[in-house]
């Protein structure tokens, strides 16, 4: 049941994929219970969205959501008791819910009633996104909801250890530590490309890139610091909403849009210095891709990234609200190639051994572990679209 599934692509879409490949490849079965999609990301807005009816072997089960007003591009599912009778006719030995918050709910009661244990996965600050949508004074309600729904699960999974440490604080009970995974193939230093460098720098400037959505809670209008340094080109790979308002005012960075697959590898690994201005990830995968590129990175000392990022190893932190450090740490990079060359290979090895195959031995193991054993790994996520 997950709030966020193919087409649009995001963080969360992206671990469920990874998780329903490993779960093929062990020959379990899976099911993925879907809102019905709104406007995919990067496409045609008035185009219909298509969504699979199957993903790596495991049938998608579509139920009704709503886009968000203030930002259509998220849709929510609608909690729904038809939930249960799809997993009574499936069967599954373990219920998966990742960031559950509203129709992850419904999985969870159905859990409940089927007698099944579920293991619930925090990936999305929800109390922080609402935050930068100017839905102020939601913590305590938000807060509130979450413990209340993790409460219930037979164990919550948290990305990081800031994550970990935040959820303890606040009372949630049954806790354990599970990463994420990255493609060492999709990404990695063989991708980068003279052509595209060829392209965005033409008169051999540094790339200072950022990949990830340009929305608020990514906060990329921090990356409007950077502009004008000397010797570098400014590129940012995504869309959103705050996209209009940031060519205004960024008007000589390069916005590639969306992409995926081939373009976002060659694109990732071409950069020099990877830049992360958000505040309130939970992990940050776009991190560890650029890592295993071998590029350099330069993040808000806040949330998952803490646990990413080593000062003077693989890359540098900033004081989360300080623009003036993010400009510094940056600036620092572009001056010094033998720095980059030094951080890039620390990069690299901060990401041996995490690949996709590990971490998912990790969460199979959870699954066991709740399921007294006897789990076959049949899957439902419920994730949140963040």
């Amino acid at each position: 049941m997950t709030e966020s599934f193919l087409p649009q692509v995001n963080g969360v879409t992206g671990s469920v994929c990874r998780v329903l490949e490993q779960l093929a490849a062990r020959g379990h079965q899976a099911l993925v219970v879907a809102p019905r999609p709104g406007l995919v990301s990067g496409g045609d807005p008035h185009a219909p969205w298509i969504c699979p009816e199957s993903y790596a072997g495991a049938r998608v089960e579509l139920l009704p959501g709503v886009r968000l007003p203030f930002y259509s591009s998220v849709v929510v599912g609608l909690p729904t008791r038809r939930v249960t009778a799809v997993l009574r006719d499936f069967a599954p030995d373990v219920v998966h819910l990742a960031a559950p918050m509203v129709l992850g709910a419904s999985g969870l009661a159905a859990a409940e009633r089927l007698d099944v244990p579920a293991v619930a996965v925090f990936q999305t600050d929800i109390a922080g996104f609402a935050r930068r949508y100017g839905l102020r004074g939601t913590d305590r309600a938000v807060w509130w909801w979450l413990r209340r729904l993790h409460g219930r699960a037979d164990r919550t999974l948290a990305p990081s250890t800031p994550v970990l440490a935040e959820l303890d604080r606040r009372g949630v009970p049954r806790l354990s530590l599970w990463g994420r995974g990255v493609d060492r193939q999709r990404f990695h230093p063989v991708h980068r490309s003279a052509g595209v460098r060829a392209v965005l720098a033409p008169n051999g400037e540094v790339l200072v890139g950022y990949v990830g959505r340009l929305a608020a809670e990514k906060r990329p209008k921090m990356l409007a610091t950077l502009a004008g340094l000397p010797g570098t080109r400014l590129v940012l790979v995504g869309d959103g909403p705050e996209e209009r308002r940031l060519r205004r005012m960024m008007p000589d960075a390069v916005f590639t849009g969306f992409r995926t697959g081939t373009e976002l590898s060659q694109l990732m690994a071409s950069l020099d210095v990877f830049v992360h201005t958000g505040a309130d990830d939970t992990f940050c995968q776009a991190i560890q891709e650029a890592l295993a590129c071998g590029v350099p990175v330069v993040a808000a000392a806040a949330g998952g990234p803490l646990d990413l990022v080593r000062p003077g190893v693989n890359g540098l932190l900033f004081s989360p609200d300080d623009s003036d450090g993010l400009r510094a740490a940056v600036s620092a990079l572009v001056a010094d190639a033998e720095l980059r060359r030094r951080l890039g290979g620390g990069a690299l090895a901060s990401v041996e051994g995490r690949g996709w195959d590990v971490v998912c031995e990790e969460l199979f193991g959870h699954y066991r572990q709740v399921s007294g054993g006897a789990c076959t790994a049949a899957v439902q996520h419920a994730d949140d679209a963040a």
